[in-house]
């Protein structure tokens, strides 16, 4: 009997008199990124609702999120003879790649798990996490350079009539606040993301599902993963695209 049709067996025999023909872990699983999906949509209408108040003022995001603030890669960018301060949304385009492969990896690791191959789950859940971690570090360069450029919680050097070290107008203090709180919490699910690939690849290289027969967990970590991306898309595309 091949292992996908072992695999198929023992998810039917797990899933008879469960609602929905899931298990309760995943069902779970669900419910809570469903009620994550609210908390996000309440800052994404939070952020729209301010946004459309400051409409004459509000910051041009081409114009604030126009540099590289990874110095070694602003380095290399500048052997190549491209001005990496004027390089409107390029940075964060990198950042959504990272994510879009993260998800890739995560799917091939699901693949794995579903075909009892150990190697396979650790093979590509390696990827995953640094993808992942890659993320985090180029969040981490951005606040810093924000921050560098007088961007805080509380304050907001940008407008759409200039910034106020040249002009002395300030932003919106909601562009800011609304920035740091939306990236810095999907910045938190991220991590706790990569904490649970670590502990999945972890558990899978000792063994841990092989003993219980089935890699489900690998499944529900998947389906927070791919959530956290998704949520990027929304982010990237209410902050930084319009």
């Amino acid at each position: 009997m091949s292992t996908n049709t072992e695999y198929e067996l023992r998810e039917m025999a797990n899933r008879q008199g469960q609602p929905f023909g899931a298990s309760y872990g995943k069902l779970l699983m669900w419910f809570f990124l469903i009620s994550d999906t609210f908390t996000f949509g309440a800052f994404l209408m939070g952020y729209a609702s301010s946004r459309f108040s400051n409409i004459e003022t509000w910051p041009t995001p081409e114009d604030v999120f126009d540099t590289i603030p990874v110095p070694a890669l602003d380095s290399f960018l500048s052997m190549l003879g491209l001005d990496t301060h004027h390089l409107p949304l390029v940075f964060v385009t990198i950042m959504t790649s990272l994510l879009i492969a993260s998800s890739v990896t995560m799917v091939r690791a699901v693949q794995e798990g579903i075909q009892m191959n150990k190697s396979g789950v650790v093979k590509w859940l390696i990827p995953t996490i640094i993808f992942g971690a890659m993320f985090l570090g180029c969040q981490y360069y951005e606040w810093t350079h924000l921050m560098h450029e007088g961007m805080t919680i509380t304050a907001n050097p940008f407008s759409n009539l200039g910034e106020f070290k040249d002009t002395g107008v300030m932003g919106p203090t909601a562009f800011a606040m609304f920035f740091f709180a939306i990236t810095g919490f999907h910045g938190l699910h991220v991590l706790v993301g990569v904490g649970l690939n670590i502990w999945l690849m972890i558990a899978t290289m000792n063994g841990r599902f092989e003993k219980v027969g089935h890699y489900e967990m690998v499944e529900k970590v998947g389906l927070y993963w791919h959530f956290v991306d998704l949520v990027w898309v929304y982010v990237f595309l209410s902050y930084y695209l319009l």
